[in-house]
């Protein structure tokens, strides 16, 4: 059992403070329309160009992998319409796309150049608008051979596009334009590999807030950065063991919330100061997946050294609703109605009752998983290691596939799911040839 958690010594005395910055009011209407749960996140960044419409981020708009509302992104990848673009990628990488206004945004790694990169594209078209070298000569360290020197995913408030990556023995955040001009570029902390790094930045408020929990000598480091100069506004240090959780901002038991799993425990930040609400021991070391909530409980797994999904109230008791030993390493869950839907790292699809950790349904899908899952009204998306896509409904009643289909060879990268566009990230092998390709799949 998770022990109690350890509050300071005030707990939840404030409301969020996100509407003291102001934002575009047709995005506001827009959103409430499309998702309401989105108005509160929206409000929280000051001068957004973003809409209901993008996939601004890591996980989506509500940062929960779930897309906003109509029109519905297609079933069947199959029929050749389906198809409105490929665009070859250079280099190897398992980010996945960022969709913002007229742009998708897309980081990449070249083992051969030894240069880590960003590149823009046109939304409408897949045209590459820019590439910029942000790092070159620092592959320095031995990363575990399904990771890639790329493997976070951009984060856009709409006039700046923000990526992570490791560059020689620490992690770097850089800035840029959405023309590719590098604006600022900070250093995190230092970072020893493990296994690899891919946390992903998230925007809050005037902050960029990026984890890299590492097990050097000098541990790791989480912070909240200055969105326009990158200056450090807050910073706290983390334990010395391996982790590889993104920082994730979700509305849970009243309040925004800061989610951190991994390194033996689950903690919960203020994000815009960085000042611990609650913390508790009990989560394994090393966590991928990125937390979920059904505004009461989040949903945290986690690999090593034991496989687990937990259920914890989100309110700061500490209290453990339920938990089970499934695996669920490295593919993000979904909450829908009630309910907590997985892909297990081996390929099997399952549905637990949120409140009470209860089996549904599980079904076995095939192939092994790295990506996320993600979801538009009830049609979730789940790509397997060996390029299959597969889609099935959120329903509890049973496992209900409505597609599987080939897409390519290799497919690490989460889908992003933006205006009922798919974008994909995938690769094809010819021999020991390798290509990757951006491919947006629609109505």
């Amino acid at each position: 059992m998770l022990p109690k958690a350890t509050p300071p010594a005030k707990r939840f005395l404030h409301k969020p403070t996100t509407n003291s910055w102001s934002q575009s009011q047709d995005a506001i209407e827009s959103a409430s329309m499309k998702s309401p749960l989105l108005v509160p996140l929206l409000l929280a960044v000051t001068s957004l160009s973003l809409s209901a419409a993008d996939w601004p981020w890591w996980r989506g708009p509500d940062r929960n992998g779930v897309a906003a509302g109509n029109p519905h992104p297609p079933v069947n990848l199959d029929d050749p319409r389906s198809q409105k673009w490929a665009v070859e990628v250079p280099g190897r990488a398992h980010g996945s796309a960022c969709v913002c206004g007229d742009r998708v945004f897309l980081p990449t790694a070249d083992e051969t150049a030894k240069t880590q990169s960003m590149h823009g594209f046109d939304r409408a078209t897949g045209r590459l608008l820019w590439t910029t070298v942000i790092h070159r000569d620092g592959m320095t360290q031995k990363s575990n051979r399904k990771e890639s020197w790329a493997s976070a995913t951009p984060a856009c408030d709409g006039e700046r596009v923000f990526m992570s990556f490791v560059h020689g023995e620490a992690v770097f955040t850089t800035a840029l334009d959405l023309n590719g001009n590098q604006l600022w570029q900070t250093r995190i902390s230092d970072f020893v590999i493990h296994q690899g790094y891919g946390a992903s930045p998230a925007i809050w408020g005037d902050l960029v807030i990026v984890a890299a929990d590492s097990k050097g000598t000098n541990g790791g480091a989480v912070c909240g950065l200055d969105r326009k100069t990158g200056a450090v506004i807050w910073k706290i240090p983390r334990d010395a063991k391996p982790n590889y959780a993104s920082p994730i901002i979700l509305e849970a038991a009243g309040r925004t919330q800061l989610f951190l799993s991994g390194i033996d425990k689950v903690t919960s930040l203020d994000p815009l100061n960085g000042k611990v609400l609650w913390e508790i021991d009990g989560a394994t070391t090393e966590c991928v997946t990125s937390t979920v909530t059904d505004g009461q409980r989040i949903f945290t797994s986690g690999g090593y050294p034991k496989n687990h999904v937990s259920a914890i109230l989100a309110d700061g008791s500490g209290t453990l609703a339920w938990e089970s030993k499934e695996r669920v390493y490295v593919p993000s869950m979904l909450v829908r109605n009630g309910h907590l839907y997985a892909v297990l790292d081996s390929g099997v699809a399952a549905c637990w009752e949120a409140a009470t950790g209860k089996e549904k349904w599980k079904e076995r899908l095939g192939g092994t998983f790295s990506a996320s899952l993600v979801m538009e009204n009830d049609q979730i998306y789940a790509a397997n290691e060996s390029g299959e896509l597969f889609v099935f409904r959120a329903i509890p009643e049973r496992m209900e596939l409505l597609g599987r289909h080939k897409i390519a060879d290799e497919m690490f990268a989460t889908p992003a799911i933006a205006d009922g566009r798919i974008y994909l990230r995938v690769a094809f092998l010819d021999g020991e040839r390798r290509t990757e390709k951006l491919v947006c799949y629609g109505p």
